[in-house]
């Protein structure tokens, strides 16, 4: 397999988190996307490495992008802040529990898309559901769930954002 895919989704109200990621080998599609993620930022859209704290990098490599434009700096204090720890966190506790084999952790680099609401206003919140949400992602990244079977049972489900 060239990459894995996972999402998740953990929370509720302005703070809720859905985390998209990627993982893959930096000589893949992957480690294009996220060399290129470093390398084109755009107003409002500012991509960043998850480090669990300052010249300490989460590895795998992590590049988070942001899923919603960021138009001001509490949103941008939340994404470089609370967020930001999340993801790191996540990343090297998947790391230590073996979800993410540590043989293959200077291996693999990971694109982590991030949303943060820009009513969020909880930092503890935003932290924890990102916490939570990127930890999931790995998880379903690396089994390759949710699996087929699971996906045709599920299908008549309501999504929670959706008017139908």
């Amino acid at each position: 397999m060239s990459f894995f895919v996972g999402e998740g989704l953990v929370g509720e109200g302005n703070e809720v988190a859905h985390i998209d990621l990627l993982i893959g080998s930096k000589d893949g599609p992957v480690g294009h996307a996220f060399a290129n993620a470093l390398a084109t930022q755009t107003a409002g859209h500012t991509s960043l490495l998850a480090v669990v704290t300052p010249n300490l990098v989460a590895k795998p490599a992590t590049v988070m992008i942001t899923k919603v434009t960021i138009k001001g700096m509490r949103q941008a204090v939340q994404m470089f802040g609370p967020a930001q720890a999340a993801v790191a966190r996540a990343v090297v506790d998947s790391v230590a529990e073996g979800v993410i084999p540590k043989d293959k952790a200077d291996e693999y680099v990971i694109v982590c898309g991030v949303f943060i609401h820009p009513a969020a206003a909880d930092d503890n919140k935003i932290y924890q559901y990102n916490y939570e949400a990127t930890k999931l992602a790995i998880k379903c990244a690396m089994r390759g769930e949710p699996k087929i079977d699971a996906i045709l049972a599920g299908r008549d489900q309501k999504h929670p954002f959706s008017p139908q």
